[in-house]
């Protein structure tokens, strides 16, 4: 039996669908292996035997690609229906591993400010529980806008904090006002499923 036009290009595009389907996954823990080599530039800066303000541009470069393969990997799976369990969990994974390796590393530089990071962190444990609850109860735990907005704002701020510029704990601030105003909003969702 021979296979027509039509069919042999549904037959590739399935192929095409299927190699992308893997993409937001490879994208997610190559931002995992990113992470772990950033906050290794943050915390152990003399076993290169280079210059500190090298490593600053190492952690930073580092960051900003890794929040680059988080836009893409998103982008992808949404896009282009590649939406995996497994993504479901690396991806998630992923941000946290970036965003906690980046801010223990400042911590440990004393670049960023202790009560900043630390209602960041609650915040983020805290909706990581609520969504899990959510899930669980066959709720939607897609992100909101703010949550999108403070995600940015925590990256900007992350890498005017790895580059040591000024302004970076402002920057910093404004996330956590950010992240703490998106935290309610996922909260407030929760709450009117259950009205």
């Amino acid at each position: 039996m021979f296979m027509t036009d039509e069919n042999l290009k549904f037959q590739k595009y399935l192929v095409w669908q299927k190699r992308l389907k893997n993409v937001p996954n490879i994208l997610a823990s190559t931002r995992i292996v990113l992470a772990f080599l950033m906050y290794l530039f943050l915390v152990n800066r003399n076993i290169f035997h280079i210059h500190p303000s090298w490593m600053d541009y190492f952690a930073a470069l580092i960051f900003v690609t890794a929040s680059i393969t988080d836009f893409f990997d998103g982008f992808i799976a949404r896009n282009f229906n590649a939406i995996s369990k497994l993504g479901e969990i690396l991806d998630p994974l992923a941000d946290k591993m970036l965003t906690l390796g980046a801010f223990l590393g400042l911590l440990y530089l004393h670049r960023a400010n202790a009560w900043a990071v630390y209602l960041i962190l609650i915040r983020e444990f805290f909706i990581t529980g609520l969504r899990v609850v959510m899930a669980s109860e066959g709720l939607s735990v897609k992100a909101s806008f703010a949550g999108k907005v403070k995600t940015v704002f925590q990256m900007i701020a992350i890498a005017f904090l790895l580059m040591n510029w000024i302004c970076g704990n402002c920057l910093l601030w404004i996330a956590v006002i950010l992240t703490l105003y998106s935290g309610m909003d996922y909260l407030k969702a929760y709450l009117k499923e259950h009205k």
